[in-house]
């Protein structure tokens, strides 16, 4: 071996030994976080979150929850979940608790489940079930009276000028009028359908956080919850309402990201 040959082969090695350095130092790409918004709420009560998230690095996708059937949204959720290369960290408020619970089995991605002011249902459990479990609720008087669907069904809201003291009380009451009149309906079947065998938090790693002002799932129905499923992690949010997500995104975010640090 000359000597050029021997210097362009030593050349090779440090660049393939560098190379092998640097992958080696690539962070680990971090799981990618769906957010699944509740009754009378959309994907935008997310945003504080959301920012947090995006910040430290997530990728973030604020799912549109159908808000139509269990089984119908959580497929929905569902193909979301499959659409994404990689770990997913699912999160679900109010109804959209249950949405992910049932969504998971038809996924194999997903790493932990997050309940934000939300339900995780048992097998044959409703929405409206749980939050009438414990004394404290006082959704029912608040809405309007069902609007008829063509197909049979009926879709709920909260009446607007009732919102702000059911479902918002800690956001500055002009900001919860603005989600008052953009509320997502839910309807009746949706809080009364069942939830499907093997719920997702009795074989992923579940976390919950909840406000202990909340008025339409009262905070005793979710540390049952949550002490039913063996959450890892449960945070109680002192004066927070049912959209806990909004009014303290950090303390959600860093839960969510509590949840996605799990090895």
């Amino acid at each position: 071996m000359n000597i050029f040959t021997s210097r362009l082969l030593q050349s090779s090695l440090v660049v393939t030994l560098g190379l092998g350095a640097a992958q080696a130092a690539e962070p680990v790409a971090k799981p990618t976080v769906i957010l699944v918004h509740g009754a009378f709420a959309d994907s935008s009560s997310w945003d504080g979150v959301t920012a947090k998230l995006r910040k430290d690095g997530y990728p973030v996708i604020g799912a549109a929850n159908p808000l139509r059937s269990v089984k119908g949204d959580a497929d929905y959720i569902a193909s979301i979940v499959k659409s994404v290369p990689g770990p997913v960290i699912l999160v679900g408020h109010s109804y959209g608790g249950s949405v992910i619970t049932a969504a998971v089995q038809y996924s194999s991605n997903v790493k932990a489940l997050v309940y934000v002011a939300a339900f995780a249902p048992e097998t044959g459990e409703t929405a409206a079930g749980l939050s009438g479990k414990f004394p404290g609720g006082t959704l029912g008087p608040t809405l309007l009276a069902p609007v008829k669907l063509a197909d049979g069904e009926s879709d709920l809201y909260i009446q607007q000028d009732k919102f702000y003291s059911q479902f918002a009380a800690d956001l500055p009451e002009a900001q919860a009028q603005l989600m008052a009149a953009g509320q997502r309906p839910v309807t009746i079947k949706a809080l009364n359908e069942g939830a499907p065998a093997a719920p997702a938090w009795k074989y992923l790693p579940s976390y919950f956080i909840y406000g202990s002002a909340d008025k339409n799932i009262p905070a005793a129905a979710i540390e049952f919850m949550a002490k039913r499923a063996a959450a890892k992690k449960v945070v109680a949010v002192d004066g927070a309402s049912h959209v806990v997500m909004t009014s303290h995104p950090t303390e959600v975010a860093e839960l969510i990201e509590s949840a996605a640090a799990l090895k």
